[in-house]
């Protein structure tokens, strides 16, 4: 690999992706050993540098040949393209650039929602803003992903379901709407964070539901698999508030509305 030298990367130390991906940029060598720096211990020199404000929604890099910063897309683009140029000038063709440069604000602007920490509600905390139209893009995409392997998996549970993905997505979205009215005066400012966390605990389910999608189960096998990631998923869940500082309240209202949303499907299949 060729080294990008005297250039620091600023990532999120308290996100596992970043500190992934950042990690593999040095060990593959495409940045020298001492080419990242974490946002909550910023350098005097790279502190005075950054946008500090922008750093928190893209990721900075900073050259210290020119001091100058680049971000996000930008930023990664860089570190590829001074290894793998074509990839760089593939990934700048105007569709490309555009579809890549969404998908990284996507993940970016909900990243913590992905990956909560403990100590994301510290100042120094790297926190993107929140953004109205990426969170929504978010759930929704998690409820069309739920929707479809949930109406996959619930034929083999043996309660007499059909393959139906209206029903599945109408659950689904039905679960975002009862938790906003149900929980609007508790979760106040924390309401979209809380519902992307919870969006997220769906994903988590839906990911681990396809693996059972290509087993042999039989309805009995398959109620209890499909019991065991509710269990995780409910874990999960109570986990997720106790980073966001909520009680027990918002995963009581979880439950209630699955467990209604259980016995109208028994209900309608006698």
């Amino acid at each position: 690999m060729k080294t990008l030298k005297n250039h620091t990367l600023i990532y999120d130390n308290e996100c596992p992706m970043c500190k992934i991906y950042s990690k593999g940029f040095i060990k593959s060598g495409m940045l020298d050993k001492n080419g990242r720096e974490a946002f909550t211990e910023l350098s005097l020199k790279n502190k005075a540098l950054i946008d500090v404000h922008r750093a928190k929604n893209e990721i900075a890099l900073v050259d210290h040949n020119e001091n100058r910063v680049v971000y996000g897309l930008d930023s990664l683009l860089l570190i590829i393209g001074n290894s793998f140029p074509l990839l760089e000038k593939i990934a700048r063709i105007a569709p490309l650039y555009w579809f890549f440069k969404k998908l990284y604000s996507f993940v970016s602007y909900n990243r913590k929602q992905i990956i909560p920490s403990a100590k994301d509600q510290t100042e120094e905390a790297c926190v993107p803003d929140f953004n109205f139209k990426y969170r929504v893009a978010y759930m929704v995409f998690v409820v069309i992903l739920s929707g479809y392997i949930l109406s996959l998996f619930s034929t083999k549970l043996g309660l007499g379901l059909s393959q139906n993905f209206w029903r599945e997505f109408t659950i689904c979205a039905g679960q975002i709407v009862w938790q906003t009215l149900f929980l609007k005066s508790y979760l106040k400012d924390k309401t979209w964070n809380y519902l992307g966390n919870m969006m997220t605990v769906s994903l988590i389910g839906t990911l681990l539901l396809i693996p059972g999608l290509f087993l042999n189960l039989n309805s009995i096998s398959s109620m209890i698999y499909f019991g065991i990631v509710v269990l995780i998923m409910f874990l999960e869940h109570i986990r997720r508030c106790r980073i966001l500082k909520l009680n027990f309240l918002p995963t009581l209202s979880w439950m209630i509305f699955r467990i209604i949303v259980l016995i109208t499907l028994i209900w309608i299949t006698l």
